[in-house]
């Protein structure tokens, strides 16, 4: 069989037929509607078909619970939700299928642009988008055969999500960027291997905090095993990392190829599944050994304030308040220990990154006014170094300062030595972009992120403050939606971990240069961190417009405070 056509043999069993299983005369029979959807903003220019089935007892004066399915109507899905509506074995559900866009050839002297891979087998949150934005606000606008209007709910707990192959993963794909729109994943042979990054999921699976995702796997040993990878393995590899992670998961292994007829076979026993104790939500586990040691069971983020315009610079003073910037807005704020925002400084020349130091002063970057200025406890600013348009900075216990310069335009990156009189010298440049700059907690290393590339580097600091040894050395997760981390802000805990925030959410690595854990926060971008608070065991988070705050098992350390050896990594 040639590999155009392995590829394809998904889309053909998938193609939709609209011929419904024999039922019996007493179970009601819901109706399907074929529509055409060309108006995608997401997918420009796309023209794809879908489906619609509508049961017989959907009342439209409550929003329905909703099944999306892609390529089309499969697994003679219409039957088996007459029959499951039924039986009561499943909510009253809508079911939507939809077909992959294609975008329509000029002439027909060419082709027309198939976006099946494009849309399903690729990372990020684009079908989704297409789908919460797009489709089902479309499949709003239409009507039932006997002019019932389609209400479909808006919970994740009322919404599944299924396919197989490529529609697998983009069902997956779905849950795992929006779970606040998805929570039910039914996977029928699934492409998790390396067609557009989808390999990675088993590695992401067992390092971010769950998410609420219940999910059916299904799969034969006779599956694909071709460039991109082996299929059956890698949805073994799926559960796997499912169960390590603490997921609600089942799964239905056979011997069969790549095709529909198991996972049609399965569906209604999986649907039950993922549907039973509804209305009972879906819950998130407790995820893996380096998440427990760092998370509360039931502490999440909690929003602490929002209406800036772009935070940046959580730094803690000795009492654990905690002190941020609204750059644009030029203003400083304090955190206090009752949780309530006080101002605390005006026209900050946009100061940035800050940290207190040994004097208790809060030194902070004022890029405005190309300098470093301290702050002392009423708020009066002074200048301590000036000539450094800098981004973030550290201050060590003994009063020598390393600041990130990140260049624009073609200058240099520098990062810039100051010594406790203000004397100012570079100590390093050449990173694509540098910005987070923090210690390790025995303050014999220099951690600097690189927000252009993947890489957090570690210097040794030398006795006069230069600084030696210059390694790549914290290696992080990039998402498929952009070429670099971003990485940012950083800070470590006394066990050596170094906690990064990047486009991901914080990742948090061991003293080895590995990521052990993700944690997101509530939207995503998050700028920097500190730990704050009597026991400095809350991770405060500033992310853009909004500051989070979130208990943590782990404690911070602050460079102010006298150096702590933590315990060696296990290797």
């Amino acid at each position: 069989m040639n590999l155009a056509r392995c590829l394809w043999m998904s889309v053909l069993i998938a193609v939709p037929s609209l011929a419904i299983a024999q039922q019996p005369a007493e179970v009601p029979k819901g109706e399907v509607t074929k529509y055409t959807f060309d108006q995608s903003k997401m997918f420009p220019g796309t023209v794809r078909d879908y489906w619609v089935y509508v049961p017989k007892q959907y009342d439209p004066a409550k929003p329905a619970c909703v099944h999306v399915n892609q390529d089309g109507v499969q697994f003679n899905a219409p039957a088996v939700f007459d029959q499951l509506i039924a039986a009561k074995e499943i909510p009253v559900t809508i079911g939507v299928f939809i077909m992959h866009g294609r975008v329509k050839a000029a002439s027909d002297q060419a082709i027309d642009r198939f976006n099946r891979s494009y849309e399903y087998d690729g990372l990020g949150d684009n079908y989704v988008r297409f789908l919460l934005d797009e489709l089902l606000p479309e499949v709003e606008k239409q009507t039932a055969a006997d002019g019932r209007p389609i209400r479909l709910s808006k919970s994740s707990n009322d919404r599944s999500i299924g396919g197989t192959s490529s529609g697998a993963i983009c069902a997956f794909t779905a849950a795992w960027e929006r779970p606040d729109a998805f929570c039910r994943v039914f996977s029928g042979i699934g492409t998790y291997v390396g067609l557009r990054g989808g390999n990675v999921y088993p590695t992401l699976i067992r390092k971010y905090e769950p998410k609420p995702i219940r999910i059916f796997l299904q799969d034969g040993s006779n599956d694909l095993n071709i460039y991109g990878g082996d299929w059956w393995m890698a949805n073994q590899e799926m559960e796997r990392s499912l169960v390590f992670a603490g997921y609600e998961v089942k799964h239905e292994w056979g011997d069969g190829p790549h095709n529909g007829q198991h996972a049609t076979k399965l569906f209604p026993d999986a649907i039950r599944w993922l549907w039973k104790d509804w209305p009972a939500p879906v819950k998130a586990g407790l995820g893996s050994p380096p998440l427990q040691q760092i998370l509360i069971p039931g502490e999440d983020w909690k929003l602490v304030a929002d209406g800036y315009r772009f935070t940046e610079g959580p730094a803690a003073n000795a009492k654990g308040e905690v002190f941020f910037n609204d750059i644009p807005n030029n203003r400083a704020y304090k955190i206090g220990l009752d949780g309530k925002v006080t101002p605390f400084a005006e026209n900050t020349n946009q100061a940035n990154g800050q940290s207190f130091g040994p004097d208790g002063k809060l030194y902070a970057a004022a890029k405005g006014a190309m300098a470093i200025v301290t702050y002392d406890n009423s708020g009066k600013p002074s200048t301590f170094a000036s000539g450094i348009p800098g981004n973030d900075l550290v201050v060590r216990h003994d009063g020598n300062v390393y600041v990130t310069q990140p260049g624009r335009n073609g200058e240099p990156n520098i990062v810039w030595h100051i010594d406790p009189k203000g004397a100012k010298r570079e100590v390093d440049r050449g990173l694509v972009r540098c910005n987070g700059i923090t210690l390790s907690p025995d303050q014999s290393l220099l951690y600097v992120a690189d927000a252009g590339s993947h890489w957090v580097y570690s210097y040794q600091i030398q006795p006069d403050g230069s600084l030696a040894h210059k390694q790549k050395y914290y290696h992080l997760h990039v998402p498929d939606t952009a070429d670099d981390s971003g990485a940012d802000g950083l800070r470590t805990d006394r066990d050596g971990r170094l906690y990064v925030a990047t486009r991901l959410g914080l990742q948090v690595c061991d003293q080895a240069g590995r990521v052990n854990c993700i944690i997101p926060t509530p939207n995503r971008r998050i700028t920097n961190l500190c730990f704050g608070g009597e026991k400095f065991d809350t991770i405060v988070a500033t992310c853009v417009d909004k500051v989070y705050k979130r208990k943590v098992k782990s404690r911070g350390v602050h460079a102010w405070a006298a150096p702590v050896k933590p315990t060696a990594p296990r290797l």
